[in-house]
């Protein structure tokens, strides 16, 4: 398979005003408008729109991939300028702050999860790659147990991404960050 062929310096600029666009109503709970509406808030044509993301859900996946490249970019640069459990945990936390944030991305997403799971998987890999690196340096600098997957951190993460519609969302992840930070930290020793 070779690779797609670059785009012009306007389709470019087409583009990344959709994708700003799209952005930026997802983290206003805008999703639901007509979506030959985003080609006109984007000040671009609805061939435009049609010809980069012939679906809404063509639209929130590149968002989605977006999105996530900056969140593994972040957990990057954490893993390099944070001690590894502070890393760890101020990644979770603002995964948490990003999810609240941009809750009609995750309503949208949820429904792709559930018709194209498949779309989603290359994101996942990366996040639980990042994931498993900042678990991977805070055991080794001994403050987290070596015993906890990626894998099962990752299944907190997806329950958290699940209850983006909860009335106390912010609050209650917040909690769930804290179960899991705390049952990753060593018992404390017996007195």
């Amino acid at each position: 398979m070779t690779d797609a062929k670059p785009l012009r310096a306007d389709a470019r600029r087409n583009r990344d005003a959709l994708l700003a666009k799209a952005r930026e109503l997802f983290a206003n709970n805008c999703f639901d408008l007509r979506f030959d509406d985003f080609a006109k808030l984007a000040g671009v044509g609805t061939g435009t729109l049609y010809r980069h993301f012939p679906t809404r859900e063509a639209l929130a996946e590149a968002v989605y991939r977006e999105e996530l490249a900056a969140l593994c970019d972040r957990a990057r640069a954490l893993h390099a300028t944070l001690p590894a459990d502070e890393a760890l945990e101020s990644f979770l936390r603002g995964l948490v702050a990003h999810l609240h944030a941009h809750q009609g991305l995750a309503r949208t997403l949820a429904a792709l999860m559930a018709t194209r799971p498949d779309a989603m998987a290359e994101g996942a890999q990366a996040l639980q790659q990042v994931v498993a690196d900042l678990l991977a340096s805070a055991a080794e600098a001994g403050t987290v147990r070596d015993d906890v997957s990626a894998g099962a951190v990752m299944i907190a993460l997806q329950g958290i991404c699940a209850a983006y519609d909860h009335p106390d969302f912010r609050a209650d992840a917040d909690q769930v960050v804290t179960l899991v930070l705390a049952g990753l930290r060593h018992p404390a020793p017996a007195p």
